[in-house]
C-alpha cells in the first residue's frame, strides 16, 4: 500500500503560504540565474558555471511582508535586521511538518524560480525520515506540479559527484545533510575525518572544495529541528558557511523563534483534531512498602551545601506515604521516615558530577544513581503488566478498527537490546525476557473468545512469534547492540525501519508489535501507532513529548487515506508513574519547549479575529487593535503586566459582565469566547467585591457577657486513664477478626483520558484495576512497631496477635498487616480510654484569652464562607459548612442568645487520641432570668453513634473535660439550631 497525501488541508496551505508570501514582489526567474566563476572570484574552473538562487526584493519590502503575515496569523511583529533572512514555522509533531516544507520547495520554485535547497537535520534517524518522505511523496508532487523535474539525495562524502550535479543542474535540487557532516570541521579543521571532506580540496572536483560548489548556489537552507541543529556558535558558523539565500526553520519546539511567521502548537493541533488524542495508562505499585524504598530524583551543589532529593516511604498518621524529601550527608532515613525498616540508611556520599550523580550510605554498600530505585517491587513484574496492558489495548482497538480497514500498531521502547534479543554461550540469537513475556501474554489473550474474530485463520501456536520484531543497530561483528543513535550501525537500523514504514500499514504484513531502542525516539513515526509502551530501565528519562510524538500522526486505512476524528484516533501511552504526574510533566514540557503560556492573555491573541465591515467584506482586528484590547484589560485590572488572568476577569466572565469599549463591540463575543477558554474552570471563582476582613468586635469581646462566658470555659485540665487489659485484648481480637483486610502487594492500573486546552493539560480517570503480584520480603519486628504505635506492652500485643489467628496475613504483606492491625488496636483502645478517662482541673491554670482570640488577618467572602454578625465576638462569623452557616444564622436571629463565639482552632483540649477543638461557645438567657452556658459541636447528625470513632471519642472526652471544671457548662451535639434548643435548652 501507499500513503496518500492530501493537497487541500487548510492549515498546511497556511503554513506554506506563510513562507511563500514573504517573497512577494520577487521577480519570477524566467531563466536560471548564472554566475561566472571569475565574477564571484571563487576560483572554480575558468569557464565553469554554477546555477543558483537570486533575491532581488528589497529588505524593507521583505520586512513588510513578514509583518503582514504575522498580523494575519496572530503573531508578534518582528524586525528583519539580520544579514541572512531567517524565518520560523512552528508545527506540532504529527501534523505534517516535513510535508509542508517539502511542498514549500515546489511553491517557491513555481512562484519565484528558486531551485537549490538544502535540508539540514540533527540526527541519522531524522535524515532517514526525510529521505523516506521524499520517496513516498514523489508521485504526489509529480502530479501536483505537472511532472516538474527534481532530484534529491543524501549527502555522502564518498559520492562528491552529487555535489557537482547539485550546483550545476538547472532543475530543482534537494540535498539532505546531517549537521555533523560539516560542523565538526569548525571544531578541529585539521582532523582527518569524513566530516571535514566537505571543506577539503578534492582532486575529483579538479582541486576545489565541495563546500565551494554549495556556496555558489546561494541555497535556501531548511533546518529540521533547529533547536538541535544550530544550537551552538560553531553550528551557526557551519550553517553560515553554506552561504544561504534564506534559512527556513521548522520545529514543534523552537528555542529561538526568529521571525516566526506561522504557529500550530499542541493546543491548536489537539483542538482541531489534527493529531491523536492521548490516553494514559498508569502502571504503579500499590500496598508495596515492605522494603526500604529509595529513589534518587536529583542532587544539588549550591552555596548552602550539597543535598539530594529522594523519594521514600514515610509513616504518617499510621499510613505509609511516598513523598519527596531533601537529604544531606548524615541524614538518617529511619528517623526521617519514622520506620525502623530504614535502619542503616544514613546518607554518606552525595556525588554531583553531571551524568554520574549518585548517593551512598554509611552502613551498607548500596549505591543509587540518579533516577534509579532501590527496594521497589520486582521491576519485571511491572514490565510484564505494561506489556500485558499494551497487548490488551492493542487487541481491543483491532476489534474496532480492523473493520474500518485500519491496521493497529504498537511500539515498545527499550533501553537495553539484550532484554529483547540476546545471545547464548555459542553466539546464537535467543529471545530476551521482554520477548518471552510478550509471547506468553499474547498467547493468553488470543485464546479468549472475545478475540476469536481476529484469529480465525491463523495458527495460534506460531502467530505470537510472527506479530513482533525488533529494529536495532548491528555492530561490526554482525551482532545487535545498544547505541546512542549516532553511528553508522544506527543509520542502517533507521534505514530498515523507514523502508518498512508503509509495509507495516498493510494487513498482509503480520508484524504489529515493534520493539526498538529508545534512541529511535526522534525521527521515526508511523500513523498507525496506537499504543506506546516504554520499558525503560530506572534511570532512563524520555521526555513526554518525545514519547508521544512517535504516535501522534492521524491513522490511515488500507487505501492509504488519512482518517480524521478523535473517535478513531486515540493514542494510549503506558507509563510507570501516576497519570497526574504524566500530565503535569507534559504541560511543563509544552511550556518550556513551545513557550506556551497556559492561562495567559497574549497581546496579539485577538489580532486574527475576523469580522464583517460590509456585506460580504471581512476584516481582521490586527496587532495594533489587539494590543489596545489587551491594554484595556490591564487598565481594568483584569490581567497583570504579564498577561496573567486575575480573579476579577474570571468573575465577570462567569457572570457574563465583561464589556469591551464601544469600538470593539462587534468582536466582543469572539473576544469573550477566547478569554473564557483561557480562563479555564470558572465554577470556583469568588467575588472579590464581597471579600471582607474578619476581626474582633472589641465592644462585645470585652463586654461582661462574653467575659462571664469565657470565665466558665477558660480553665485547663489533665487526665488519667484506667481500663481492664484482658477486656481490651478480647475486644481487639474480636475487632481484628471482623475488620482486618489484608491482601498481597499489587500493581494498580489506572486509565485516564487527557485534554489539552488553552487553560492547561488535564486528565480524568476512566478506569481502574488491580493486578496481584508475589513479593519476597524479610519479616520486620512487628511487636516493636505496634508498641511504638499504641504504647501497649509487648506481652499485651503478643496476646492480641496470637489470639487473633491472623498471623498468616503478616507473611503475605507485612507492612500492610502492621498498619491495619495498629489502626484497629488504636481504634479499640480509644473506646476503652474514653470509658476509663478521668479529667481533673489544674488549679487556676487557664487558656490565655489574648492568645486564643488574637486579632489575626482573616478574610472571607459574603454568602460563601462568612456572614455578618451582631452577637458574635467577631464582626463576621467564618463558617466551614452549610450546617455551621445555618446554625450561626439562627444564633444571630434569636433574641435569647446574648453572645457566642466560633472557637478558634487554637482552643484545644488534650485527649489521649489527639487534640479536640469544639465548634461554639454560647451564652443563652432563658425566660429573661437564668443564664445557660454551652459548648456546642455541630455535626451532620444529632446521634453521636453515627459519627466516626475518633469524633465520638473526642466529643466524649470534651464532655468529661467540661464536667471536671464544675462551672455549669453544658456540652451539646447538634445538627441544627432547632435540635439544639429542643434537646438542651428546653429539657
Amino acid at each position: 500500500m501507499k500513503i496518500k497525501f492530501s493537497d487541500n488541508l487548510e492549515y498546511q496551505k497556511d503554513a506554506i503560504n506563510s513562507i511563500v508570501n514573504v517573497f512577494q514582489g520577487q521577480n519570477i526567474a524566467q531563466d536560471n540565474f548564472t554566475v561566472s566563476v571569475q565574477e564571484i572570484n571563487v576560483g572554480f574552473f575558468e569557464n565553469e558555471l554554477g546555477i543558483g538562487n537570486r533575491l532581488d526584493i528589497p529588505k524593507e519590502e521583505i520586512e513588510e511582508n513578514i509583518n503582514n503575515i504575522q498580523v494575519d496569523n496572530a503573531l508578534p511583529k518582528t524586525n528583519f535586521k539580520d544579514k541572512t533572512l531567517n524565518l520560523s514555522v512552528e508545527m506540532e509533531t504529527g501534523t505534517g511538518k516535513t510535508y509542508v516544507y517539502l511542498r514549500t520547495i515546489f511553491e517557491l520554485n513555481k512562484n519565484y524560480g528558486f531551485t537549490k535547497f538544502i535540508i539540514v537535520v540533527p540526527s541519522l534517524a531524522i535524515k532517514e525520515g526525510v529521505y523516506k518522505s521524499l520517496e513516498i511523496t514523489n508521485e504526489h508532487f509529480k502530479r501536483l506540479y505537472e511532472n516538474t523535474i527534481y532530484n534529491y539525495f543524501i549527502y555522502d562524502s564518498l559520492k562528491l559527484e552529487q555535489v557537482r550535479s547539485f550546483a550545476t543542474s538547472s532543475n530543482i535540487e534537494i540535498m539532505v545533510i546531517n549537521i555533523d557532516a560539516f560542523r565538526k570541521s569548525f571544531v578541529d579543521p585539521e582532523k582527518e575525518s569524513t566530516a571535514n571532506i566537505i571543506h577539503r580540496v578534492n582532486d575529483r572536483l579538479s582541486g576545489h572544495k565541495p563546500i565551494e560548489f554549495i556556496q555558489q548556489t546561494n541555497p535556501i537552507v531548511i533546518i529540521d529541528e533547529p533547536q538541535s541543529v544550530d544550537n551552538t556558535p560553531k553550528s551557526k558558523e557551519a550553517i553560515a558557511s553554506l552561504n544561504p539565500l534564506a534559512i527556513l526553520r521548522y520545529s514543534a519546539t523552537h528555542k529561538e523563534k526568529i521571525n516566526l511567521v506561522y504557529k500550530l502548537d499542541s493546543v491548536d493541533a489537539y483542538e482541531k483534531e489534527l493529531v491523536k488524542q492521548i490516553e494514559v495508562i498508569s502502571v504503579m505499585p500499590k500496598d508495596s512498602s515492605n522494603n526500604p524504598y529509595v529513589k534518587l530524583t536529583s542532587v544539588s551543589n549550591t552555596k548552602s551545601g550539597i543535598s539530594a532529593k529522594v523519594d521514600i516511604d514515610v509513616l504518617d498518621k499510621g499510613k505509609i506515604k511516598r513523598v519527596t524529601k531533601t537529604v544531606k550527608k548524615g541524614t538518617d532515613l529511619a528517623e526521617l521516615t519514622g520506620r525502623e525498616l530504614y535502619d542503616g540508611f544514613i546518607i554518606d556520599e552525595i556525588y554531583c558530577e553531571k551524568g554520574k550523580e549518585y548517593i551512598t550510605f554509611t552502613s551498607n554498600d548500596i549505591l543509587i544513581e540518579k533516577g534509579e530505585t532501590y527496594g521497589d517491587i520486582d521491576q519485571d513484574e511491572l514490565k510484564r503488566v505494561q506489556i500485558r496492558k499494551t497487548i490488551e489495548e492493542h487487541l481491543d482497538k483491532e476489534l474496532k478498527l480492523t473493520k474500518e480497514g485500519i491496521k493497529v500498531l504498537s511500539l515498545f521502547f527499550i533501553d537495553r537490546v539484550s532484554n529483547y534479543r540476546d545471545y547464548d554461550e555459542d553466539g546464537n540469537l535467543i529471545k530476551g525476557k521482554y520477548a518471552l513475556m510478550f509471547e506468553e501474554e499474547y498467547k493468553k489473550f488470543i485464546r479468549k473468545p472475545k478475540y476469536n474474530t481476529l484469529f480465525m485463520d491463523v495458527d495460534i501456536e506460531t502467530i505470537a512469534e510472527e506479530v513482533h520484531n525488533g529494529y536495532f543497530s548491528i555492530d561490526k561483528k554482525g551482532k545487535i547492540t545498544d547505541t546512542k543513535g549516532n553511528t553508522q550501525a544506527d543509520e542502517d537500523a533507521y534505514a530498515l525501519i523507514m523502508k518498512d514504514k508503509e509495509k507495516l500499514l498493510s494487513f498482509d504484513t503480520k508484524l504489529r508489535f515493534i520493539f526498538s531502542h529508545s534512541a529511535l525516539r526522534e525521527g521515526w513515526d508511523n500513523p498507525n501507532v496506537f499504543q506506546i509502551c516504554t520499558l525503560n530501565e530506572a534511570k532512563s528519562e524520555i521526555k513526554k513529548r518525545q514519547e508521544i510524538g512517535r504516535g501522534l500522526r492521524l491513522a490511515v486505512n488500507q487505501k492509504g487515506e488519512r482518517i480524521y476524528g478523535h473517535d478513531i484516533n486515540t493514542l494510549t501511552v503506558m507509563v510507570n508513574e501516576s497519570y497526574e504526574e504524566f500530565v503535569t510533566n507534559l504541560q511543563k514540557e509544552m511550556e518550556d519547549e513551545e513557550g506556551i503560556r497556559f492561562g495567559v492573555v497574549d497581546k496579539f491573541i485577538f489580532s486574527n479575529i475576523s469580522y464583517e465591515i460590509a456585506e460580504g467584506i471581512k476584516a481582521q482586528v490586527g496587532s495594533t487593535e489587539s494590543e489596545k484590547i489587551w491594554s484595556f484589560l490591564k487598565e481594568e485590572d483584569y490581567i497583570d503586566s504579564k498577561g496573567n488572568i486575575k480573579e476579577k476577569l474570571k468573575l465577570d466572565l462567569k457572570n457574563r459582565n465583561l464589556r469591551l469599549p464601544e469600538e470593539f463591540k462587534q468582536i466582543e463575543p469572539m473576544a469573550v469566547e477566547k478569554l473564557t477558554r483561557l480562563a479555564g474552570d470558572l465554577n470556583n471563582i469568588k467575588d472579590g467585591s464581597k471579600k471582607r476582613e474578619v476581626h474582633l468586635n472589641k465592644e462585645i469581646f470585652l463586654g461582661p457577657e462574653f467575659t462571664d462566658l469565657w470565665n466558665r470555659i477558660k480553665y485547663k485540665t489533665t487526665y488519667s486513664v484506667d481500663f481492664n487489659s484482658e477486656a481490651l485484648i478480647d475486644e481487639c481480637v474480636k475487632a481484628i477478626g471482623e475488620d482486618l483486610r489484608v491482601s498481597g502487594s499489587k500493581i494498580e492500573v489506572i486509565k485516564a483520558a487527557t485534554k489539552i486546552a488553552e487553560e492547561g493539560v488535564t486528565a480524568k480517570q476512566t478506569d481502574r484495576s488491580l493486578v496481584g503480584i508475589s513479593e519476597k520480603v524479610d519479616l520486620p519486628d512487628i511487636l516493636t512497631y505496634l508498641q511504638n504505635q499504641t504504647n501497649l506492652t509487648r506481652k499485651t500485643l503478643a496476646n492480641i496477635l496470637i489470639k487473633s489467628g491472623k498471623l498468616e496475613f503478616f507473611k503475605l504483606n507485612p507492612s500492610k498487616f502492621m498498619q491495619e492491625v495498629a489502626q484497629i488496636i488504636k481504634r479499640t483502645l480509644n473506646g476503652f480510654i474514653v470509658d476509663g478517662i478521668k479529667y481533673e482541673k489544674i488549679g487556676d491554670e487557664e487558656y490565655a484569652v489574648q492568645e486564643i482570640f488574637k486579632n489575626e488577618e482573616l478574610y472571607g467572602y459574603l454568602t460563601e464562607d462568612i456572614l455578618e454578625s451582631n452577637r458574635s465576638i467577631y464582626n463576621y462569623v467564618k463558617y466551614d459548612s452549610n450546617i455551621e452557616k445555618t446554625f450561626a444564622e439562627k444564633l444571630e436571629d434569636n433574641q435569647s442568645v446574648k453572645v457566642y463565639a466560633k472557637l478558634p482552632r487554637s482552643f484545644k483540649i488534650d485527649t489521649p487520641i489527639g487534640e479536640y477543638n469544639p465548634d461554639w461557645a454560647i451564652l443563652i438567657e432563658k425566660d429573661g432570668e437564668e443564664k445557660l452556658y454551652f459548648v456546642v459541636e455541630t455535626k451532620g447528625t444529632d446521634q453521636i453513634s453515627l459519627l466516626k470513632d475518633s469524633e465520638k471519642a473526642k466529643i466524649r472526652c470534651g464532655k468529661k473535660h467540661f464536667e471536671a471544671l464544675n462551672t455549669n457548662v453544658g456540652v451539646a451535639q447538634a445538627s441544627s439550631y432547632e435540635g439544639f434548643v429542643s434537646d438542651y435548652v428546653y429539657v
